[in-house]
């Protein structure tokens, strides 16, 4: 299904990216959520409460999915980004002139109950694992939302009301060893177009990077740790305290990759708009109201590498 096009651009995929073991968050714009505690300079907690097996089967079950015969993944297949279980490869390919060296299979996974029947049957264990971690991923992102609202001094569950019943989705991707990494990635530059994501990451193979002060920095696997990252609606409904990660995926010539990334969206009527707490003092909206189900279309409707989608709907545009 992975295409052999290859990506082409002015730098390496690999160009300025750190080579250091370890990375320490001093932002707002990503948060970590390590074993022992959540790391940012708004807060921290003790504990993120998830099952570290549930993480393990997880990961362990994704890749069984993806070790399945070509001819079983065939059938999930589709290039329709509007359908709810679909194994797709690159990220948009009705969009895209150039692809990138990824497969992946995207669940949409609320509500739950009217969905996981159509999720795949085999791995036999599939969806149950997956939706049990499904439930505590949610969870887990309220609680992320909750200490977010409290940081910018509005109530504790001022962004979850905003956003409203939230859409979550997941997309369990697969980067395959690749023959000549330097030119091409497993996904370009980019933010999220959601609130909140939070990817687990393959504890044997690193290939995640972020930018930082110009630069590209590898974000390492820790273990039994989710890399939390804040998208383009906490950005907005923030006016602009909190900053969407500019991130990519890079692949490697011997080893496959993989991923668990899940998204908490605003439901499709949800109005973002900065609260009128972030606005009284005098400071403008840097961004216009809009709705997500605004937003989304707009997103999709574009490739992966242009303009920061978000830029298309600063107030200064009007």
């Amino acid at each position: 299904m992975r295409t052999s096009q290859r990506a082409t651009s002015g730098q390496s995929p690999r160009g300025h990216a750190s080579q250091r073991s370890s990375w320490t968050i001093t932002s707002h714009w990503l948060i970590w959520v390590a074993p022992i505690a959540l790391l940012s300079s708004v807060r921290s907690v003790v504990n993120h409460g998830f099952s570290v097996e549930l993480m393990e089967s997880m990961m362990a079950v994704a890749k069984e999915f993806f070790n399945l015969p070509p001819e079983e993944k065939k059938r999930h297949y589709s290039d329709d980004p509007s359908k709810k279980m679909r194994l797709s490869t690159s990220f948009n390919v009705r969009k895209e002139t150039v692809h990138n060296w990824r497969d992946y299979l995207r669940l949409h996974c609320h509500p739950l109950e009217e969905l996981v029947q159509d999720w795949p049957s085999d791995p036999p264990s599939f969806k149950e694992v997956v939706s049990s971690y499904c439930k505590e991923v949610r969870a887990l992102g309220f609680r992320l939302l909750g200490m977010i609202s409290e940081s910018l001094g509005l109530e504790e569950d001022y962004i979850k009301n905003v956003l409203g019943d939230q859409e979550q989705h997941m997309a369990i991707n697969c980067y395959p060893a690749c023959p000549e990494p330097e030119l091409t990635y497993g996904l370009p530059a980019h933010t999220d177009p959601n609130a909140l994501t939070i990817l687990l990451q393959d504890q044997l193979v690193a290939g995640l990077q972020v930018l930082r002060d110009g630069k590209w920095i590898a974000v390492n696997p820790y273990p039994n740790a989710f890399v939390i990252n804040i998208g383009d609606q906490l950005q907005a409904l923030s006016n602009g305290k909190y900053r969407s990660v500019w991130h990519r995926a890079i692949v490697n010539s011997q080893k496959q990759r993989m991923s668990v990334a899940s998204f908490l969206c605003p439901c499709n009527t949800a109005l973002i708009s900065p609260p009128e707490k972030l606005t009284e003092d005098g400071t403008h909206a840097v961004y216009r109201s809009f709705t997500y189900d605004e937003y989304y279309k707009k997103f999709w409707s574009r490739n992966l590498d242009q303009e920061h989608c978000l830029e298309l709907f600063k107030t200064d545009r009007l």
